[in-house]
């Protein structure tokens, strides 16, 4: 009963004080809203990461010249100046590397790149792959129809590519293109192969991309690209997760004395396995994670302050009410209870409202994004828990300057 009275009690302050309750409202749902979005985005984010390093293996890695993340421009400078993985280099550490991997590649990339096929072309959104036979193994893409392209691809310069799918939807929508010639930046090129279609991950297509061997994309499409920048990744699959340090130490070895590296220099490339990139791109979400905590709390503390203030009001215009009621027997720890109860409803109101836009915001934000959406139940559960201690603390001054009212004081209220 008095629950149900409590509750009836704090919508009637919401209706008397519709302005004031409004934004307090909105301040606790936005509180509310800032620590759900993040948490949804960082959680999706998380388990699309994890699921897409499974896909890849765990016993895959990659070396290149800098990291894949960079923050700062500090970190830029410091990674800048390393020479850049030629071709020369990737095809002997390829020959050298065999013996201890179970896959071998490299490949080297352009963005920015437009596709025509007769009288269609595509937007200029497309990435274009210079790659070896080894690069589909060991990143483990499939092939839909046709074939990958091979080491002897490279060793004859045949003018051939691998599409993604969405050159398939834009430029072959009603036929294969196995066969068809294609041509970027007015070379001419013969579909062998069709990529099987990987989605979407933060936004960007993952089959915009065309693949064609390491030799023609050196001739042919990397001339305006300076020298330096020029730079070949190299990935590489161990036998077994257990033996990919193993693995990790031989490559570097391999490199380094390709390289030329004295036993006290520094490596000049970056070794990255796919749970260190994943690793990389969590602690970079977090900052995200920080932001929505930190706009939360202030969100949420000037609604405190909110309950607070309409609770106030609440006592003052009920001062006669607290006194009749007191007369009769009511004692402290029921007037405690009851403005305790109605300032928990006004912030679960207020909640409720935050954690359904806070999800219909991340699930747009995610699905736009690409992310597989996971709602967090640890987000949910502690987004009730603090506007219930909201409403404890910012309602108990209130509650309790209610509850030590003199009753006869009380009843002369005006």
């Amino acid at each position: 009963m008095v629950l149900r009275e409590s509750i009836s009690q704090a919508l009637f302050s919401i209706r008397s004080n519709k302005l004031r309750a409004f934004l307090t409202l909105l301040s606790i749902a936005i509180g509310i809203f800032a620590l759900m979005g993040s948490g949804t985005l960082v959680t999706s984010l998380e388990h699309t990461v994890s699921s897409q390093i499974l896909e890849l293996g765990q016993n895959t890695f990659r070396i290149d010249r800098r990291p894949s993340f960079l923050v700062g421009h500090r970190a830029w400078r410091r990674y800048r100046n390393r020479p850049p993985i030629t071709l020369q280099e990737a095809m002997k550490f390829k020959e050298r590397m065999q013996p201890y991997a179970r896959a071998v590649g490299f490949a080297a990339d352009i963005s920015g790149v437009r596709i025509k096929y007769e009288e269609q072309t595509t937007n200029n959104d497309f990435t274009l792959y210079g790659v070896d036979g080894g690069f589909f193994f060991a990143n483990r893409l499939d092939i839909e129809e046709g074939r990958p392209i091979t080491d002897e691809d490279l060793l004859l310069n045949r003018p051939v590519a691998v599409v993604g799918a969405d050159v398939v939807r834009s430029l072959f929508p009603a036929s294969s293109p196995l066969g068809q010639h294609i041509f970027i930046r007015g070379r001419r090129l013969q579909v062998v192969g069709v990529l099987k279609a990987r989605g979407n991950v933060m936004g960007q297509s993952l089959d915009k991309v065309v693949f064609v061997p390491a030799t023609i994309f050196l001739r042919y499409f990397s001339q305006n690209v300076p020298a330096r920048w020029r730079s070949f990744a190299l990935y590489v699959e161990s036998p077994s997760a257990e033996s990919i340090q193993e693995t990790i130490d031989q490559a570097i070895a391999i490199l380094r004395g390709l390289r030329n590296l004295k036993p006290w220099e520094e490596n000049n490339f970056e070794v990255q396995t796919n749970e260190a990139i994943g690793s990389q791109f969590d602690s970079f979400m977090q900052y995200l994670q920080i932001f929505g905590l930190g706009t939360g709390i202030i969100a949420l503390l000037a609604a405190g302050i909110g309950i607070m203030n309409i609770m106030l009001v609440a006592v003052q215009e009920r001062t006669r009410e607290i006194g009749l009621r007191k007369a009769v027997g009511a004692k402290v720890r029921h007037i405690l209870t009851q403005f305790v109860l109605e300032a928990l409803t006004l912030s679960q109101l207020g909640g409720i409202a935050g954690i359904v836009l806070g999800g219909i915001a991340a699930a747009l934000v995610g699905s736009s994004l690409g992310f597989q959406l996971v709602l967090p139940l640890d987000w949910i559960i502690g987004s009730v828990l603090i506007c219930t201690l909201l409403g404890m603390i910012f309602g108990s001054y209130p509650a309790w300057k209610a509850a030590r009212l003199d009753p006869v004081e009380a009843l002369r209220y005006e």
